[in-house]
């Protein structure tokens, strides 16, 4: 059994509050850029007084309203300002915010409001009001995030002793897992617990990234991720400019305007950055110019790690910076250098092209019951293809039977109103059963091997992890989704989909096109090369559209739910075992 622990860089005081450093940082430097607001086509500026102010607003409305300490709020809306804005009054006030995918369905809805016993909800769009009534029309309040409450008599000073009643063991959030193999359980999740994790983070491993000359990210993943939102508690920590877009689909030129230094997203969003800037130089006519430079960027990165540069190789990396790398940087904004990727395995030759391209995107790994992350690379010490070590303060074992296990002020204190699950999970010394297996080398990186339920066991008896063959698929610029499956069938096989942003127009038949067959054969090949024979894909079949959020096969953070899938696509499953 191996075991890798860091010291704790930073002690959370049992006073404190989550709120606590909007306020201060308002009296000591009020007139600091803390966020950018999006607005029509221009991105103001709010300023550490201001946010606070508005905070003090939003706080005294909840008071007046009657939302008492300990009281649940729910909050369903995109990625935007106000979403920031009403968590941290929220907080002030000494209530808990209850996220909510602003895609979810009103029967998802009903049971997170049911099961968390909100008093009130806030929402963004009519769509979000009207599921939120279908699901709930016993719900007390339900206020619009453009809107605004009335704070009657409240006054600030009212608000101010609230806060002070906050400690650090209160309940801040209750985040709820994303449900891909059953119902959501509700995560509750302490202000030590996010505070803890944040200050860290930033104190350890990421800390070079926040103590450049203005800061700033743009925040485009789902804040109801527990990612998403330990990384806006760290650049408010931080003292960063934070900027919100609500939809993934348009950053592009959000990252033109705000210029961000950093940047927060899960594997999908880099391999869709790829696969655009690769499909674009083959239409182009430049695909060969592409592959070489991609090539010269991998082997930089490889050499990178203390191994001398050859001057045949500065020079190719000088050139294709001209060529293709600047491109791809000044796409980003011109200021990025630095990104966090998570909820997923990024792959070894993307990180390495990144790094190689002037963007090096630092892996972490972690669980909404760890408050997100357990370990994370940091800069100077980035090893490509793990997903780092342990955070300062937490400690992470690998079971007899290959389990992660962790433990730290990170880990959650239980689920919401289900101790046998927590029971599950939890031991008595607290160590954390994270469900996913896992490797630990001999200075302390992790590297994910598989997930315990996700492992496939073929009618010969092998155990087939699905995730490194899916990841190496998805990685084809004209693949959009790939699931392995293969349990208790004779050999191992794959459900793919195309991007169709990266086929021509005219293709709309494109999964029967003998060229697009052989190209997706060649992904196919490629992945094989990684796992033993027993282990390969020995067919595939390419299904008709794509796999998405909106179809019901995607979370919110685009991972496949693999028993949705399994159901709707039984029969091209079961044609794939057909020996006729």
């Amino acid at each position: 059994m191996r075991e890798y622990s860091v010291p704790e860089l930073v002690d959370v005081p049992a006073s404190a509050g989550l709120a606590d450093t909007v306020f201060r940082r308002a009296e000591q430097e009020p007139g600091t850029v803390v966020m950018r607001r999006q607005a029509g086509d221009g991105w103001p500026v709010v300023t550490a007084s201001e946010f606070r102010d508005q905070v003090v607003e939003v706080a005294r409305g909840l008071i007046a309203a009657g939302v008492g300490h300990g009281d649940r709020v729910a909050l369903m809306s995109r990625t935007r300002y106000e979403w920031t804005l009403v968590d941290y009054a929220i907080w002030s006030v000494g209530a808990v915010t209850v996220p909510i995918y602003e895609t979810s369905s009103a029967e998802q809805v009903g049971w997170i409001l049911s099961d968390s016993a909100v008093r009130a909800a806030f929402v963004e769009l009519d769509v979000h009001e009207e599921t939120v009534r279908e699901a709930a029309p016993e719900l007390e309040a339900v206020w619009r995030l453009d809107g605004s409450l009335d704070p009657g008599d409240v006054s600030a000073s009212d608000v101010d002793d609230r806060r002070a009643q906050v400690g650090s063991s209160d309940l801040a959030t209750i985040v709820y897992t994303s449900g891909t193999t059953g119902r959501p359980k509700g995560c509750r999740v302490t202000h030590d617990n996010l505070l803890f994790t944040a200050l860290n983070v930033l104190r350890g491993p990421l800390e070079p990234l926040f103590t450049i000359k203005e800061p700033s990210a743009l925040l485009f993943l789902p804040l109801a991720h527990i990612l998403a939102r330990i990384i806006q508690v760290a650049l408010v920590e931080a003292g960063a400019i934070i900027a919100h877009t609500p939809n993934m689909k348009n950053v592009a030129p959000d990252l033109q305007a705000v210029r961000p230094t950093f940047l927060l997203g899960v594997p999908r969003v880099f391999e869709k950055v790829y696969n655009s800037a690769e499909q674009k130089a083959i239409t182009g006519g430049k695909g060969k110019i592409f592959a070489q430079a991609v090539d010269t960027a991998v082997a930089w990165s490889r050499a990178s790690g203390g191994a001398p540069l050859g001057l045949r190789l500065r020079l190719r990396h000088k050139v294709f910076d001209l060529l293709v790398y600047g491109k791809i940087r000044a796409a980003t904004g011109g200021r990025l250098s630095a990104a966090v990727s998570g909820g997923g395995a990024l792959g070894e030759r993307l990180g390495h092209f990144f790094r190689g391209a002037g963007i090096e995107v630092f892996e972490g790994y972690g669980l909404t019951e760890t408050t997100g992350p357990t370990t994370v690379n940091m800069p100077y010490a980035n090893k490509i293809g793990t997903v780092g070590k342990p955070l300062p303060g937490v400690s992470v074992r690998i079971a007899e039977d290959g389990e992660i296990l962790a433990k730290g002020r990170n880990v959650f204190p239980g689920y919401w109103k289900n101790d046998e699950a927590t029971a599950e999970v939890l031991d008595a010394d607290g160590w954390f059963r994270t469900g996913d297996l896992g490797e630990l080398d001999a200075d302390g990186y992790l590297r994910i091997t598989g997930r315990m339920k996700e492992i496939l066991v073929t009618a010969a008896g092998k155990n087939v992890a699905p995730g490194p063959l899916e990841d190496a698929l998805r990685a084809h610029p004209l693949i959009s989704q790939a699931m392995v499956v293969g349990d208790g069938r004779p050999f191992v096989a794959a459900l793919i989909t195309l991007d169709p942003e990266a086929l021509p127009a005219a293709a709309a038949e494109a999964r029967t096109d003998p060229a697009v067959l052989a190209q997706v054969q060649e992904a196919v090949d490629r992945a094989n090369q990684h796992v033993s024979k027993a282990e390969q894909i020995k067919k595939f079949a390419i299904l008709d559209g794509d796999i998405t959020e909106d179809s019901g096969h995607l979370t919110p953070t685009l991972k496949v739910k693999r028993n949705v899938v399994m159901r709707d696509f039984a029969k091209e499953i079961d044609a794939l075992y057909d020996s006729k």
